[in-house]
């Protein structure tokens, strides 16, 4: 058990009050870690006002060394951030070490693009009243960055925030969930040691309605982004007042198969998808449109693979699934799919629950209606669902308030670039599951599924402001 402190202006403080964190398979209690109150988040936001200018001021390859190191540090580490990872969040140790090299990967994107951050000339005499004027645009870094990160992936999505805004020049304010923040108090361990100027990185823990409502809402914060659910994002919107907001909120992640679609690679790579991390992923696989004439054997061929995940302790090598966040979102699973099997759908494959850990379960042919369809899952549970035609399946993806990431399995190019242009997301993934992604790519949703993109160039670009200059030169 350890014994972790906040990380404000540079050193490591108590408060009066502390949160145990639990192994989410065992129940034991892993450590605990303070609860930030008002006074230390008045500190450590007067701290992040501070800390701007110096941030700032430093030159791009001082700050690209710190994220450098930074990177170098994690990849030292490795072990320990997995297993932290695997016990606060209920990883699967394979999946965990998966999470620490794409931070490491993360650290790494940051410092590149550190180096790389610019600008571009703007030909003024373009138009009559620009001649004899030379002007150019430069980035600037909007101020201090409230993070507000999710226990699913508390190392990376944490990176994927510090990283951009350390690269551009930005103080963080970072709260990391209540239920993982063992791994983000880790990060800080390095970050403590990399050079960083006091007040440039904050780690809070506390409660998302209160904590992160205030940072939210200060006018000392110049950017918020946050990953979680919409109804959390929904709330900022109305709390941030005028100030940049990227928001990350979700999916019901669907895949849609062409006539021609390679049945066993589809299986193999939604049963993945839809599994990994107990499918607690924004763009975990959870809608799969078969045509009829295609359905019984995608089925077969997907339970196959749904019956090979390996569920139990995420700390045993040899185990795929582990459990849920935490047993009330388990017992939230298991009524939905008790509601769905009530409308009409044949449970295929899984249902069983085990306390907190919940089996990898397949429906086939839910109703429209039904919350594992219109809702997002988060949770080990993906539907097949038959339609006509690979036309009235993308149809049906398009169905629904969320478009973050959709995927199509097809063979036929002219089909892809037809689903491309068809379906309403932030990515549209051929011959992959839609919870694929690469660290650098731009990321993010379009309707409800959120505001902006992420991935490291992408952020920085929310994260600073265009400057304009403009020179009289005759």
């Amino acid at each position: 058990m350890c014994e972790r402190r906040l990380f404000v202006n540079g050193e490591w403080v108590e408060t009066r009050q502390r949160l145990e964190v639990r192994n989410k398979y065992g129940g034991e209690v892993l450590g605990t870690v303070p609860v930030c109150d008002p006074e230390l988040l008045e500190q450590a936001l007067e701290g992040a006002r501070k800390a701007f200018p110096q941030l700032c001021g430093l030159p791009a390859h001082r700050r690209a060394g710190i994220l450098d190191r930074v990177a170098r540090g994690i990849e030292e580490r490795a072990e320990e951030f997995a297993r932290t990872l695997a016990a606060e969040a209920g990883k699967a140790l394979k999946f965990a070490r998966a999470e620490v090299e794409r931070a490491t990967s993360t650290f790494r994107l940051g410092a590149e693009e550190a180096r790389r951050l610019g600008g571009e000339v703007v030909p003024l005499d373009a138009v009559p009243s620009g001649e004899g004027c030379f002007g150019f645009w430069q980035r600037r870094p909007v101020g201090p960055v409230a993070a507000i990160t999710p226990f699913n992936f508390p190392l990376n999505l944490v990176a994927h925030k510090l990283a951009p805004a350390l690269a551009a020049g930005c103080p963080v304010l970072l709260k990391p969930a209540s239920t993982t923040p063992l791994s983000a108090l880790l990060l800080a361990e390095l970050l403590a040691e990399s050079g960083l100027p006091p007040g440039a990185l904050q780690v809070l823990v506390g409660e998302g309605r209160t904590l992160g409502g205030a940072l939210a809402s200060d006018p000392r914060v110049a950017k918020v982004s946050f990953t979680g659910s919409r109804e959390v994002g929904l709330a900022l919107t109305r709390q941030v007042g005028i100030k940049k907001l990227t928001l990350e909120l979700g999916n019901t992640s669907p895949v849609v198969l062409a006539e021609d679609a390679d049945l066993e690679l589809a299986a193999r790579r939604c049963a993945l998808g839809a599994f990994s991390n107990s499918g607690q992923v924004c763009i975990s696989v959870q809608r799969i449109y078969v045509p009829h004439s295609r359905k019984d054997r995608f089925l077969e061929a997907f339970r196959e693979a749904t019956r090979a995940m390996v569920v139990g302790d995420p700390l045993d090598e040899r185990v795929d699934v582990g459990p849920m966040i935490d047993l009330s979102e388990a017992l939230r699973l298991e009524e939905w799919v008790e509601e769905a099997c009530g409308a009409g759908a044949l449970l295929a494959e899984g249902g069983r629950r085990e306390g907190a850990v919940f089996w990898p379960t397949v429906l086939v042919d839910p109703g429209p209606q039904t919350k594992v369809v219109c809702r997002e899952v988060f949770g080990p549970l993906a539907s097949v669902i038959g339609v006509e035609d690979f036309e009235e399946g993308l149809e049906r993806a398009n169905a629904g308030d969320f478009g973050l990431q959709a995927s199509v399995f097809t063979r036929d190019l002219q089909r892809a670039f037809a689903a491309i242009k068809a379906l309403d997301f932030g990515g549209v993934i051929v011959n992959e599951s839609p919870a694929w992604r690469a660290d650098h790519m731009p990321y993010g949703g379009n309707r409800q599924s959120g505001l902006g993109r992420e991935g490291v160039r992408y952020a920085i670009e929310d994260m600073t402001n265009l400057q304009m200059v403009v020179m009289r030169t005759s």
